[in-house]
């Protein structure tokens, strides 16, 4: 009963957990998918429309484009006059200062009658109005001929041309009559201290008349009506058509966003959302129920399935550049890496399907992304070179361009038609495609993954740990040497990987380093376990697994590869020093558990394929003769005697592919230690 208690608070558990998985995933997804229904068609003037058929769904006006409104607006316009305030009280003040400045001190430089005149050319200058710099350029920047003057309640229109600068004012004060005054004697009085602007903007009338003439024009040129067809798939966009369309945009923003059609898009976006991340449960449930047992798998799944949505919600929402420049390949390569094939694709489609939701082309869209999904996870299924990215970046690419350049040709009608724009965002994207690789490491830091070209670059013999085990270690390299082939040509025949048990094997013996000589393989004629009782010498056998561990910490080995060295002997007995002590103890009950190692249990194929074939290899060297029938008597029985004694009993590799390892052992045992023909001497 306690039992079926604890079993039943683990289930429950679990159930919690992978219910907060879905709603924490869906939440955060529909967060960010937008609410508004945008306007997501993409459309060109002389290029087919590449949607079904369209009709509007409300009445409204064909706008104008903006050159022709443009157009109509510059041709209204030429008679618009901005409207300026005249200040003549403005230029009565600047006569009456020249008056004072000429009783103080202009009396000694012209006589009365130069008095009289300027004063007379300032009066006449000031009642048509001086206008300032920045106004007068602003005049002629709009293109403005005529301003209307604003005196009192009344206004008179006047032309730019007619007003006065600051120079011309001057100019006239100076060269008005040059026959009578003398311009040396005027240029004497200071006359540009008489100058000032009195005409002053008036920003609301000029505005009010402004929008007066623009009222007058029309918007539209026609109207569309409720139900009314605009365009069918395969129809060419002309200028009309074209219109009709940005109309129909710019209607359709206007009348978007209301507090009902917002909740039920909320409400239809949860509900999308939530079927496709059950349904991605449910498979990992039926098919890779131990990835739930897997934090970092778990974490890393939904990672990209949360994330591209969102960056794809917010490129649309914010239109930043085009969806297509978006490495979605990134998905499936990046999970077959880590994990598998199969579990790549179906994450790789539940991913588009949410990110197509927010785009009008969701058919283009799920075509074009499903079939480069595929391109990459056929095109890297196992990575262990850099150069095999680029690869993969050029096939998903071109995978691209050639369904794109298929969808265009079923639209068209003549070749001129053909979309190249679209060709570049294929391009960009498989740049974007390459940095999978430094992201690849980022991953295997934060998730504890172990990627192919991780295990490439340990299984390198010149590494620092390698160099000091063949050195220190000589017997014991080679030995992890010729288990690395034999389990790597083992794995490839069942179908196992390869690389992860050949850098496995590699790596399996590292704990020997720490006592060599007690190890035969190292030793050259002297045996130091001589010196010690059983017990002893088992516990320095046995500790080579935990000092291997040691050194694995030390050296930041990957997780995958201490599993290694930790069940390349699972929980079995040295048997040598076991047997011998129970032989020469036959009445004593000896202590199995002195003489076990630590394990566990080899449970995966890999882990299997490297104990069977680490007893097999050591084995064989005690081998008197090296005939077929030795060999293959051998590598049965030590095989089958690990078999009925249940170490592969958490493992999942069955009985035909243990049958498979033990072929491919035994070819490759005959192989390794065939005997060479003796050379004859030559007779004198």
């Amino acid at each position: 009963m306690k039992g079926f208690q604890t079993k039943k608070e683990y289930t429950v558990k679990e159930l919690l957990c992978r219910c907060m998985i879905f709603l924490i995933t869906v939440a955060i997804i529909v967060y960010f998918l937008p609410r508004e229904h945008r306007f997501n068609y993409q459309f060109e003037i002389n290029k087919p429309w590449k949607y079904g058929l369209l009709q509007a769904s409300f009445d409204f006006p064909i706008y104008k484009d903006d050159g022709e409104m443009r157009s109509e607006q510059d041709s209204i316009l030429r008679d618009y006059a901005p409207y300026y305030r005249l200040d003549r009280q403005m230029g009565q003040e600047i006569i009456r200062k020249f008056g004072e400045d000429y009783r103080q001190n202009l009396h000694a430089i012209i006589p009365l009658s130069y008095k009289h005149h300027i004063e007379h050319l300032l009066t006449i200058i000031y009642e048509t109005g001086v206008i300032s710099p920045n106004d007068l350029a602003q005049l002629r920047q709009d293109s403005l001929s005529r301003i209307q003057t604003v005196e009192q309640n009344t206004s008179n229109q006047m032309a730019v041309e007619d007003l006065y600068t600051f120079r011309q004012a001057y100019e006239t004060l100076v060269n008005a009559d040059t026959v009578h005054y003398d311009k040396n004697l005027l240029q004497r009085c200071n006359l540009n201290d008489y100058i000032k602007s009195n005409l002053t903007y008036d920003a609301s009338r000029s505005e009010t008349a402004r929008q007066d003439l623009l009222s007058s024009l029309s918007w539209a040129n026609g109207f569309v009506m409720n139900g009314q067809k605009i365009v069918d798939r395969g129809e060419m966009v002309n200028q009309q058509t074209y219109n009709i369309l940005k109309s129909l945009e710019k209607e359709w923003d206007k009348r978007s966003g209301t507090a009902t059609e917002k909740r039920l898009t909320l409400l239809g976006q949860s509900l999308f959302v939530a079927i496709l991340i059950f349904c991605f449960m449910v498979y990992l449930d039926l098919f890779r129920r131990d990835y739930y047992e897997k934090r970092g798998c778990i974490t890393l799944l939904f990672i990209i399935i949360v994330a591209f949505p969102v960056l794809s919600s917010v490129m649309v929402e914010n239109a930043i550049l085009s969806i297509y420049i978006v490495p979605f390949a990134m998905i499936p390569m990046i999970i077959r890496i880590f994990l598998d094939s199969r579990t790549a694709f179906v994450a790789h489609v539940i991913t588009i399907l949410l990110c197509s939701i927010v785009l009008r082309t969701s058919y283009e869209f799920i075509l074009l992304q499903t079939v480069a999904g595929l391109a990459g996870i056929y095109s890297l299924r196992e990575l262990s070179q850099r150069s095999q990215l680029l690869q993969s970046a050029l096939f998903v690419t071109a995978s691209y361009a050639l369904l794109y350049f298929a969808l265009d040709l079923i639209h068209i009608s003549e070749i001129d038609q053909l979309s190249t724009h679209r060709y570049w965002d294929f391009i960009f994207n498989g740049i974007l495609l390459l940095f999978t690789y430094p992201l690849l490491f980022i991953l295997e830091k934060t998730f504890g993954f172990t990627s192919n070209v991780t295990l490439v670059e340990l299984s390198n013999i010149n590494n620092k740990l390698m160099r000091q085990m063949s050195e220190v270690a000589p017997g014991t390299f080679q030995h992890s040497l010729q288990l690395a082939n034999l389990t790597a040509a083992a794995a490839n025949r069942i179908g196992a990987n390869s690389q992860l048990v050949r850098t496995g094997a590699m790596y399996h013996d590292i704990g020997k380093m720490m006592n060599p000589a007690f190890f035969t393989e190292n030793q050259s004629g002297v045996n130091p376990h001589d010196q010690l009782n059983y017990y002893q010498s088992a516990q320095i056998v046995i500790n080579h697994v935990i000092d291997g561990l040691k050194l694995a910490d030390k050296y930041n080995l990957p997780q995958v590869i201490k599993d290694f060295i930790s069940t390349h002997h699972g929980k079995g007995l040295t048997k040598y020093f076991y047997i011998s002590y129970q032989n020469e103890h036959p009445d004593e009950e000896v202590d199995k558990e002195m003489f076990r190692y630590p394990g566990p249990n080899p449970f995966t194929k890999e882990q299997a394929i490297l104990m069977m074939a680490d007893s097999v290899e050591a084995a064989s060297r005690s081998l008197p003769q090296y005939t077929e029938e030795s060999i293959s008597a051998l590598v049965d029985k030590i095989i089958d005697g690990q078999v009925q004694e249940g170490f592969f009993k958490e493992c999942p590799i069955t009985f035909k592919d243990i049958a498979t390892v033990k072929t491919v052992f035994k070819e490759k045992l005959k192989t390794m230690h065939h005997t060479r023909i003796s050379y004859p001497e030559l007779k004198k």
